[in-house]
């Protein structure tokens, strides 16, 4: 196992292929700064640099996962005049989910606790999002007069629906774990003291698993919103061409006739 010691917002773990990113604010409920968000982007750099990882973990110390904005550093910068949220969005919230849909491995959430506004966008920016039965998504930026941001206008009503996410967006209310699931919204709701075994379980499962196809099927699952059939089935074809020349393809098969366990190295 290594724990890397660079950073004071984040933690990172990694052990057995899989990365653990740990947001660690947990006095402020891991609410964003400027200087998380920094050693956000400086992790998963570390991350995608090494080629040993397979998986991605993301989850929030203590009682939550993660708040959403700090709001004490936007009072002080509407009380100095610096205020600006088209910088900020371009700045830290763009770049974080961009960073997290481009990494070539899986990146599964373990939401416990609260995940609130910018909060609950980046726990939906991740593939596959696991939650424990205490926690809750709020769409918390209806109180601010804000929109969902961190990605959030563009997954919420592809995930639940133009009429859900809109009852979400507006409404701020706070969505239980158990609802979430039963939307659609997430993956599982699991008991809060199994959430940390069941992710880990699950990323080690993928890191182990045929690593190239992961990737090319979030890339094909995310454009199938936008192409028309024909464009998507010819997205198909591409990557099933790639795919079938991959050396984890070949193994696959020959596990399969086989009768073994195959041994994937995502190649």
């Amino acid at each position: 196992m290594i724990l890397d010691d660079l950073f004071d917002t984040v933690l990172l773990e990694r052990s057995e292929g899989v990365a653990t990113l740990t947001l660690n604010r947990p006095e402020r409920l891991n609410s964003f700064t400027a200087a998380m968000h920094a050693d956000l982007r400086a992790a998963l750099e570390v991350v995608r640099g090494d080629h040993s990882l397979r998986a991605l973990i993301l989850t929030g110390a203590g009682r939550g996962f993660c708040a959403g904005q700090d709001l004490g550093e936007r009072t002080r910068a509407i009380a100095d005049g610096t205020l600006d949220l088209s910088a900020s969005v371009d700045t830290n919230y763009k770049p974080l989910v961009l960073a997290l849909r481009s990494l070539d491995m899986p990146v599964l959430a373990a939401v416990n606790g609260i995940a609130a506004g910018a909060g609950s966008s980046l726990a939906l920016a991740c593939d596959v999002v696991f939650a424990g039965r205490s926690a809750s998504f709020i769409q918390s930026f209806g109180k601010l007069g804000l929109i969902p941001d961190t990605g959030g206008s563009w997954m919420l009503p592809r995930a639940v629906g133009h009429a859900r996410a809109m009852g979400l967006a507006l409404f701020a209310e706070p969505l239980t774990a158990e609802q979430a699931a039963e939307w659609g919204l997430i993956w599982r709701c699991v008991d809060d003291e199994a959430l940390m075994p069941t992710v880990v379980d699950a990323a080690r499962k993928l890191a182990s698993g045929p690593t190239r196809g992961y990737i090319r099927t979030r890339q094909a699952l995310l454009a199938s919103t936008a192409n028309e059939l024909e464009t998507q089935l010819d997205l198909e074809r591409d990557f099933m061409g790639e795919l079938g020349n991959s050396r984890d393809y070949r193994e696959g098969v020959a596990a399969f006739v086989a009768k073994r366990a195959p041994h994937f190295t995502g190649e």
